[in-house]
């Protein structure tokens, strides 16, 4: 790829503010007070999209929020590329932890970052990596270099499980029909330290329910004689792992897949510092399921948490009652082959069953997705691989990540064909926490490294 450079350099500031101005719009796709702002936000991704060369893009609707798709085919006889991103942002509660408000983006250097960061939420989960895709299809056809077919398929709704996204693949299989598939929503060990995701953990996400008295009681006249919701739900939970961290779901491990002792081997190899890792965190130990490292725990296990538990009054002050329901939010993150509709009705049944008299318990399914692994053999990775070594320097390490992107599965099953995860961000960017940020070399790193991966899949593909 021919100046790619030097286009960066002389578009930077561009390539900045174009990101901000999208970062500015709040896309919560889990809060129905901003569908005015997430239907907004497919517009700009359309408009930038067909400012990039498409040829064609259009908004696809769904019964929920809206699909961005573009393509540009230059020859049916070439290569097709299918990038997929997603539009839509994590809620940016609690609002009181931002050093700076999560929709008004500031750039600021930190340590890590000394050309600085982007703060804002969405930054690097999933607007900024998913932009990199849009401004290396503007290089590759503002300079005539673009080796190969590419199409776009942007969604809205990743955040809260893609159910929509899921029938619109079903249903366009020869619109979406491609060679390889491209994602940026994953990340890299350091900014020195390249890696290309090869594994995804599945998810189950569950809502529960604990019902005790047909009304709030107060503490003193019924306090010891009425089975307490939140007491009730916190010993429930706390039931859910054993002296080990282990979970104690029966029939929860399995289909859990046990990796080689020379796999955990090639694992440990990735750059890890413990001290600086609980440092960062500033924490003063690690915490996990007993026999596994940080690395192996927050990758390859499956693992059980409550993501939100409410109830009873929290407000200032003192309410002296005993709530008539408590409630909380429960992820699961699983490994491949651990099916997520079937671990939910294990947690539905083990959960109701473990309730004791006294309390109604309901337990109310989100949404899911499968765990994926992609092989390292195939040429995709090797193109991947190569784009890295071409930017970095440095051989790209591939990686298991904890997190989950539950479509990529439905992708291999339905459209035949393998993901390639290129993430570009860092562990310490804060994704869905407060403080989101992404580095302002990682974003245009993107940008530079995405380009050759088209250059060389084609070639491997001939």
């Amino acid at each position: 790829m021919k100046n790619i450079q030097l286009y960066i350099k002389e578009h930077k500031d561009r390539f900045l503010n174009e990101l901000i101005d999208l970062l500015k719009i709040p896309s919560i796709s889990a809060d129905s007070a901003y569908k005015n702002d997430v239907l907004k936000t497919a517009d700009a991704i359309k408009i930038s999209l067909e400012k990039a060369g498409c040829d064609s893009v259009e908004i696809c609707k769904t019964d929920g929020y809206p699909i961005v798709y573009g393509e540009k085919i230059i020859d049916k006889n070439l290569p097709t590329v299918l990038v997929y991103g997603h539009y839509d942002v994590q809620p940016p509660d609690p609002l009181n932890l931002w050093n700076s408000p999560p929709f008004e983006p500031v750039i600021k250097k930190t340590d890590l970052h000394p050309e600085g960061a982007i703060f804002a939420r969405g930054a690097c989960d999933d607007k900024g990596q998913m932009y990199m895709h849009v401004k290396a299809m503007e290089f590759m056809t503002a300079t005539n270099q673009l080796p190969c077919n590419v199409k776009f398929m942007i969604e809205g709704e990743e955040e809260i499980g893609s159910s929509n996204l899921a029938i619109f693949v079903k249903n366009n299989q020869e619109k979406l029909k491609n060679d390889v598939i491209l994602i940026s929503d994953t990340g890299m060990i350091a900014q020195d330290v390249p890696s290309i995701t090869t594994g995804l953990r599945g998810l189950s996400y569950v809502e529960v329910e604990v019902t005790g008295p047909n009304r709030d009681l107060h503490s003193g006249l019924y306090g010891g004689a009425v089975a307490n919701p939140i007491n009730i739900l916190t010993k429930m939970i706390a039931s859910l792992h054993d002296e080990n961290n282990h979970i104690t779901i029966p029939g929860f491990y399995d289909k859990v897949e046990e990796l080689s002792k020379e796999e955990r081997a090639e694992m440990a190899k990735a750059p890890f510092n413990l001290e600086n890792y609980k440092k960062a965190l500033d924490i003063e130990a690690v915490y996990g399921e007993t026999g596994y490292t940080t690395n192996e725990r927050n990758s390859i296990r499956p693992t059980l948490d409550v993501n939100g538990i409410w109830g009873g009054y929290t407000g200032e002050g003192a309410k002296t009652v005993i709530a008539s329901k408590a409630f909380a939010k429960i992820s699961m993150r699983l490994v491949p082959h651990q099916d997520w509709e079937e671990i939910t009705q294990l947690f539905k049944t083990h959960f109701e069953n473990i309730a004791p008299k006294g309390v109604i318990v309901k337990v109310k399914p989100h949404h899911g997705g499968q765990g994926y692994v992609t092989p390292i053999d195939s040429i995709g990775y090797q193109a991947a691989a190569k784009a890295y070594q071409d930017t970095f320097g440095k051989t790209p390490i591939p990686q298991r990540s904890g997190g989950s992107i539950p479509i990529v599965s439905l992708f291999e099953q339905e459209l035949k064909s393998k993901t390639i995860l290129m993430g570009f961000g860092l562990d310490s960017d804060a994704i869905h926490s407060p403080n989101e940020h992404f580095g302002i070399f990682n974003y245009l790193k993107g940008i530079e490294t995405i380009p050759l991966f088209y250059k060389y899949f084609t070639e491997l593909s001939k």
